[in-house]
């Protein structure tokens, strides 16, 4: 038995791998519960005494053999792992990938600091709207025609309520609970039921102004209207022609003049080198009178533009519906000024 243990001593000395699993199956076979240990274990009863002494400080020396060998190759394995894990601090590190804005949040934020330096100040409201703000007091009553203008989402248990067709609902709500002068802005989503195409969206954005107080005037809302197309693109020459609002009288469509350098800008102004950007007009008497403003005694002027229609012009994107399918490729190319890195 003295030889049989020898034996496998020098196996358990020649053993060496770096595969865990060839060392698992090692222990198995030296220290398992079958394995040759216990094995050997058991027929240590049948040794004759004289032999015993011998015979046992050879099994507790196979024994300790297999057991260091197991943990110096299990050793050798966790210290290979944690030195291809270890961080080297000697190494650059990782770029920290940024975010961007959206195009719509820079136009927006863009348009909010133009008009804040001529002191209008930001005023929100609800998206569900009732049909007062929304429509009534805007010079829109029941049955009038030009509600025919805007296909409405209405809320189908209440039809009193909807989704706002535009930010004039805000003005109202302000103007009820404030007296002139006032000098606004309304940013916000507003929604309309119409064909989803690379020019329209049933969703769009819109940031709309308004100024009242006395002895407000057309040229006043003309030099406003200057001074906001030189800021956001550099160009002062503008056009107003005549246009329909109900809450506005006189109304204006207001065109940039965006030039005809390029075959691009044949293209967006049709040949025509002029583009149109908002509507305004002066606020309708009727529109003060329903928001309990005296409109012999004040005045105003309002405007609104699309933010989806002017990111269009200044990124000069195609499909409108890029904005919304939020593709990090797209997303990432736009900087906080106008421009793709």
């Amino acid at each position: 038995m003295i030889d049989e243990i020898k034996k496998y001593l020098a196996e358990v000395e020649q053993f060496n791998s770096d595969s865990a699993e060839e060392i698992e199956a090692f222990r198995i076979k030296f220290l398992g519960k079958k394995g040759i240990q216990n094995e050997l274990f058991a027929r240590f009863k049948e040794v004759p005494n004289e032999q015993k002494k011998e015979v046992g400080q050879a099994l507790n020396q196979l024994k300790v053999a297999a057991t260091n060998k197991v943990n110096q190759l299990k050793e050798a394995i966790d210290s290979e792992s944690d030195n291809r894990d270890a961080i080297d601090y000697t190494r650059p590190g990782y770029a920290v990938e940024l975010g961007s804005r959206h195009p719509i949040s820079i136009v927006r934020n863009r348009i909010i600091e133009i008009f804040k330096r001529i002191g209008f100040v930001l005023s929100e409201g609800p998206e569900i709207e009732d049909d007062w703000h929304n429509f009534t007091a805007l010079n829109l009553p029941e049955y009038h025609p030009a509600r025919d203008m805007q296909d409405t989402f209405f809320i189908e248990k209440d039809p009193d309520r909807l989704l706002r067709t535009h930010t004039s609902s805000v003005q109202i709500r302000y103007m009820e609970n404030h007296k002139p002068p006032l000098r606004i802005l309304s940013p916000g989503r507003v929604y309309r039921n119409e064909a989803i195409s690379a020019r329209s969206h049933c969703m769009f954005h819109q940031i709309e102004g308004l100024y009242i107080d006395k002895e407000v005037s057309f040229a006043d809302l003309r030099r406003t209207l200057q001074y906001f197309t030189t800021e956001l693109f550099g160009k002062s020459k503008i056009r107003l022609r005549p246009s329909y609002f109900p809450f506005t009288e006189p109304s204006a469509e207001v065109d940039v003049y965006w030039g005809l350098e390029t075959e691009t800008d044949y293209k967006i102004t049709k040949g025509t080198g002029w583009l149109e950007i908002m509507g305004c007009g002066m606020v309708d008497p009727n529109v003060l009178t329903n928001v309990g403003i005296d409109p012999d005694e004040y005045s105003g002027y309002a405007f609104g533009m699309g933010l989806e229609r002017i990111a269009l012009l200044l990124y000069q994107i195609g499909d409108i519906r890029l904005y919304f399918e939020n593709d990090k490729r797209f997303l990432e190319q736009f900087e906080a000024e106008f421009g793709f890195k």
